[in-house]
């Protein structure tokens, strides 16, 4: 790895220095040829190995954990930082660099008591998530490895030690300006110093000056509206949203108790400590806008206040934007070409009033019917929107409510003409297959009791192709056994 250290060196006082601890005997439990390729890596090698389980220096790296802060279940919390994460520095790779994080590699100032590992459980599940969430084309870190060892660690029980090497393009988050507002004590200089790198690197077509800093805000908004937009067309639940676990860049990332929809529920939970259901499937979009709010509160030393909050009102309809354009494409509903239909800004907004309302009522159905959320979608590929027979609507128990969604949806959709291609574009962006809970802890438990990391393998294999036809992991698309369904994991899982 060739590594570049802009962070390290033009931000002295936004971390601590610290060296991850070796684990024993470590082994590549799974390993991302497609990560690989972001940061020019080819094969893995035993002394990548050794350097990524910190055995052994990795040459250029500066090893350190970065301090932020964050509103926690919407409470504030003064200091936080990297507790269990230490980044080695920026990997150049042929399209740009993305910093290389050891993710379970010891303690770190910010541990807060803890040990700063992380269980092969959850290193596994980050390494899973990471992957399939990139191949389902939503905004996400990556990862690049999983290494296990045989070092014991304790949470409830005994277990063993792991690291996920995460690749990002930035790991700044609504936390790190959050602590430099509140720590600084009135004093806008770290605060002004760490949004002129962040734009630097990673908005350079910005400038830092009053108007770039305007609209570095109106892009930071979109970029998190469009993250969450995916998220919700993919039925994925992020779990613990955190301000410290929002990324500045609109990437998913600090996995932990997520979760992908079996059923479908709009108040599904994920998190076993979220008790309020703060954090549910349907509460993100909302949680985002508040996450964005907590942020424009510490920007008000360097932008105006009337930018910030004209910036928050674009999210809403940035939202709503995405969310249809990617549901529009999943339901087959016509995309609105506006210049060449010549809609009026009223007759737009009737279509988008429209077709939410009908994506809408198709998820209601799903939730009352107790239908799979991915599996009832990918079943659009089987539709002939041109008949009067559905097969969606076998599924269903409620016949009188789903034929009056179908009319609709006839209506909005009009004649299709080529039917076989109407339905391949369905299935090359409704996924046959999902990284559901029981599938990762299925893998998990095979690691745990007989050290055999095969599951592990064919599961990121499959799901790094969710869209085509695997005719032979068949039964991985299948609905979850009952023990498996709507599975609750911790924070640390």
């Amino acid at each position: 790895m060739q590594f570049k250290q802009d962070y390290f060196e033009q931000l002295e006082g936004f971390y601590s220095q610290v060296y991850p601890l070796p684990i024993s005997n470590p082994h590549w439990l799974g390993w991302s040829e497609d990560a690989a390729q972001l940061i020019g890596l080819q094969q893995p090698n035993d002394e990548l190995l050794m350097q990524l389980s910190a055995n052994h220096a990795a040459p250029g790296a500066s090893y350190y954990a970065q301090v932020y802060s964050g509103h926690q279940f919407g409470g504030y919390t003064p200091r936080l930082g990297d507790g269990r994460s230490i980044i080695l520095g920026e990997a150049i790779g042929p399209n740009g660099a993305w910093d290389v994080a050891l993710k379970g590699g010891g303690p770190t100032p910010y541990s807060r008591q803890g040990d700063g590992r992380a269980v092969m459980r959850s290193a596994v599940r980050e390494f899973l998530v990471s992957e399939a969430l990139a191949a389902l084309n939503v905004p996400t870190s990556r990862a690049l490895a999983v290494i296990g060892s045989d070092l014991p660690v304790w949470r409830e029980s005994q277990e063993t030690a792991a690291i996920t090497v995460r690749l990002a393009k930035s790991h700044i988050r609504f936390g790190h300006f959050e602590y430099f507002f509140h720590s600084e004590k009135g004093d806008a200089g770290k605060l002004t110093q760490l949004v002129d790198f962040t734009i630097k690197q990673h908005y350079p077509h910005l400038s830092t000056d009053a108007a770039g800093y305007k609209q570095w805000f109106y892009e930071v908004v979109k970029s998190t509206a469009i993250m969450i937009a995916h998220w919700q067309s993919v039925g994925f639940a992020h779990g613990v949203m955190n301000t410290d676990n929002m990324s500045i860049l609109g990437d998913t990332f600090d996995f932990g108790p997520f979760s992908f929809l079996d059923t479908f529920k709009e108040d599904f939970i994920c998190n076993h400590s979220d008790h309020e259901g703060r954090y549910a499937f349907g509460q993100q979009p909302g949680v985002g806008l508040w996450n964005l709010k907590r942020l424009a509160q510490v920007l008000t030393p360097i932008i105006e206040s009337d930018d910030l909050i004209a910036a928050l009102n674009t999210y809403q309809d940035e939202l709503v934007k995405q969310y249809l354009l990617l549901m529009r494409a999943k339901l087959g509903l016509p995309q609105l070409n506006i210049s060449a239909n010549k809609l009026s800004e009223a007759e737009q907004a009737e279509l988008n009033k429209q077709d939410l309302h009908l994506v809408g009522q198709l998820t209601v159905l799903l939730e009352s019917n107790q239908l799979d959320y991915s599996n009832s979608l990918r079943d659009f590929g089987q539709l002939d929107p041109n008949s009067s027979h559905s097969v969606l609507r076998d599924s269903m128990v409620d016949l009188a409510g789903f034929d009056t969604w179908y009319q609709a949806y006839q209506d909005r959709m009009g004649k299709v003409d080529d039917v076989n291609m109407w339905q391949g574009e369905r299935n090359g962006v409704n996924p046959k297959y999902i990284l559901r809970n029981y599938l990762a802890q299925e893998a998990i438990i095979d690691i745990e009791e007989n050290g055999d990391n095969s599951k592990l393998l064919q599961l990121q294999q499959v799901l790094s192709r969710p869209y085509d036809e695997q005719p032979e992991m068949e039964d991985l698309a299948k609905r979850p056994p009952d023990w498996g369904q709507g599975l609750i994991m911790s924070c640390s899982s």
